[in-house]
């Protein structure tokens, strides 16, 4: 299953830092982040629940870029 998440992040370099920590996550099969338009794309592993996942990403992803936000 594929998703797209409206986030929020300062910089590129940042989003980039985003999308390889959601890499990381398990249950995450890829991720893309897209700074232009402030979105991640999520896509995921079968039988795993994508907001128990996305609470994981979040994380992650605070742990690299603390001002950074997803919506979901």
């Amino acid at each position: 299953m594929k998703k797209s998440y409206k986030i929020e992040v300062d910089c590129p370099n940042c989003a980039l830092k985003m999308e390889e920590a959601a890499k990381q996550v398990e249950g995450v099969k890829d991720a893309s982040v897209n700074f232009m338009l402030l979105k991640m794309n999520v896509e995921f592993v079968d039988g795993y629940q994508s907001k128990d996942v996305m609470t994981k990403v979040l994380e992650s992803c605070k742990k690299v870029e603390k001002d950074c936000e997803i919506y979901f």
